[in-house]
C-alpha cells in the first residue's frame, strides 16, 4: 500500500472514532410576558371593559394598579372572554381595592378582557389604572 493510502484510511478512521453519540435537547422558551395598561374613570353604576390578546396559552393577571382619590374604595374587578362586544366573565372579584389583583389561565392563544366595574360603592368619580399581564 502506498504511503497515501495509508494516510487517507488512518484520518479516515480518526473522524469515525472522533463521533459523538450525544444528542442536544431543545431547552423550551418562556413565553415573553406583555402588560397591557387601561385607564379611565369610573362613575356611580358604571363598568368598563377592554380587551387584550393572548399569544399563548399561560397565566394572566389584572391587577387595580391605581384607583383614585379613593384608594381603599371596593369596586369590581374580572377576567373573562371577549365575544367580539362584551367581556363574558369567568372570573370575577367583588372585594377589589387599591393593588388588589385576580389570577387566571389562559388555555389557548385568543382575545380575553378585564373588567372593572360599580359594586354599589362608587359615588364620586373615580380615577383608575389597570394593569393586565400575560403571554
Amino acid at each position: 500500500m502506498s504511503r497515501l493510502t495509508v494516510l487517507a484510511m488512518a484520518l479516515a478512521l480518526g473522524t469515525v472514532a472522533c463521533g459523538s453519540d450525544t444528542t442536544t435537547t431543545p431547552t423550551p422558551t418562556t413565553p415573553a410576558t406583555v402588560t397591557d395598561t387601561f385607564s379611565g374613570t369610573l362613575t356611580t353604576n358604571g363598568a368598563a371593559s377592554y380587551a387584550f390578546t393572548t399569544a399563548q396559552s399561560g397565566i394572566v393577571t389584572a391587577t387595580l394598579a391605581t384607583l383614585l382619590p379613593n384608594t381603599t374604595l371596593v369596586v369590581g374587578l374580572a377576567l373573562g372572554t371577549w365575544n367580539g362586544n362584551a367581556c363574558q366573565i369567568i372570573l370575577s372579584k367583588d372585594s377589589a381595592t387599591q393593588n388588589s389583583f385576580i389570577t387566571g389561565q389562559a388555555s389557548q392563544a385568543n382575545t380575553y378582557c378585564v373588567r372593572i366595574y360599580d359594586v354599589g360603592n362608587v359615588t364620586d368619580p373615580q380615577t383608575y389604572e389597570l394593569q393586565v399581564n400575560h403571554p
